[in-house]
């Protein structure tokens, strides 16, 4: 919803230069985090969560000496789904200088980056079906791959693939088609 804000214009603007399809925006759930340090704090209170599971859940922190404050800000959003669809992280990407460029969720009890790949839900009916995935470097590598029918491409978070990402899919697929530059 926030990325139809009029906010989100430089989010929008990045995905179309990308050549980013609407129907791969909706297949991802990609969204934007306003540049507010509480915007989803305040959206996340008026829906019974309270500050403390904010921060469990990697969503907010309180940096030292200053408040509780959203730990997204001003970037497209990724959301990270476990292999049954349900979201356990995020990933955000700067939409200006702003650094680390890509930043994922911490760690959490239902997150852990090496052991989690970016689109496998959105994959794994075609995985499934050919037994092969195809591992990209990260989000929009995953998503291009998705809009022009490699729809077996999934994306470890970062760079590094571990031997828990392997095990993984070697639950899904016999064959691994790795492509990163």
């Amino acid at each position: 919803v926030l990325l139809k804000a009029s906010e989100a214009a430089p989010a929008r603007a990045y995905l179309a230069k990308r050549g980013v399809s609407d129907g791969s925006i909706e297949t991802f759930g990609l969204g934007y985090a306003p540049r507010s340090f509480d915007a989803f704090q305040r959206e996340a209170k008026s829906k019974g969560f309270g500050a403390d599971l904010l921060v469990a859940a990697g969503l907010a922190k309180a940096p030292e000496g200053k408040g509780l404050r959203d730990f997204f800000y001003g970037r497209l959003l990724f959301p990270i789904c476990d292999a049954k669809g349900q979201i356990t992280a995020f990933g955000g990407r700067a939409l200006d200088e702003a650094m680390p460029k890509y930043l994922n969720s911490p760690e959490t009890p239902v997150f852990s980056k090496s052991r989690t790949l970016f689109g496998l839900f959105q994959a794994l009916p075609a995985v499934r079906k050919s037994r092969r995935v195809i591992l990209v470097e990260g989000y929009m590598d995953a998503i291009a791959c998705h809009q022009f029918g490699a729809t077996e491409a999934v994306a470890p978070l970062g760079t590094a693939l571990t031997v828990e990402h392997a095990a993984a899919l070697g639950r899904y697929a016999t064959h691994a088609v790795v492509v990163f530059d």
